[in-house]
């Protein structure tokens, strides 16, 4: 029998096809077409299914979801923000703030400390001198595909964490501050934790930074 009307198609049909479409496309262009699609593309079972497809979860998963979209679109956009974080591009997307002593420079981890390094795929990392060298990112979470409602009311986690080690034969200070920035600049979370003194010939290991989950409202 020929369908004259995609809405005379079973609801399971419907919620079949909408599993296929990309999550934004759902909300943005199909959920304002007619309270019956707004109502099928917003039930669990959806939003369920589209988790289990991008292997977000499991067939066993027995952990609680409060929303069950929230909970996609904060797995889908689960990542590292910052651009070059490993200094693979040279110094691109960073500001070079204070470029003391021979400045900021770019060296290739060596055999031993890629062994030591917890992370085997980072091959390059940022070198300061012997005088203060800062360096810096903004982060566009709007960018990143951080909507305005979804900041504003689940304010999703932001995980701070860095690595750092010294050289064996010199003193270092290691500092870090993030800052939660309002569309118009204005601090709403800063964590700037106590900066690391390291003595003269220390055993030049990589260090895990002090970390921090900041709410996207402070």
């Amino acid at each position: 029998m020929a369908v004259g009307n995609i809405n005379e198609l079973p609801e399971n049909i419907l919620l079949e096809l909408f599993i296929h479409i990309p999550a934004r496309q759902l909300l943005l262009r199909c959920r304002p077409v007619c309270s019956l699609w707004r109502d099928l593309i917003d039930l669990v079972t959806l939003w369920k299914r589209k988790c289990l497809q991008e292997g977000f979860i499991t067939e066993d998963w027995d952990q609680p979801v409060a929303d069950w979209k929230i909970f996609y679109f904060l797995r889908s956009l689960q990542r590292n923000l910052l651009h070059n974080p490993c200094a693979e591009e040279g110094f691109e997307f960073w500001s070079l703030d204070v470029n003391g002593g021979d400045e900021w420079k770019v060296e290739d981890l060596s055999k031993d400390q890629r062994k030591e390094f917890p992370n085997d795929q980072v091959k390059k990392y940022f070198v300061t001198s012997y005088y203060t060298c800062l360096k810096s990112q903004v982060v566009d979470l709007k960018a990143e595909g951080y909507w305005e409602e979804l900041m504003d009311t689940t304010r999703p986690d932001i995980e701070v964490k860095d690595w750092f080690a010294a050289r064996p034969d010199c003193g270092s200070k290691y500092q870090l501050c993030v800052q939660l920035l309002s569309s118009a600049h204005a601090p709403l979370g800063t964590f700037q934790p106590d900066p690391v003194m390291i003595q003269q010939k220390s055993d030049a290991k990589w260090r895990e930074g002090p970390s921090r989950i900041l709410g996207s409202q402070g």
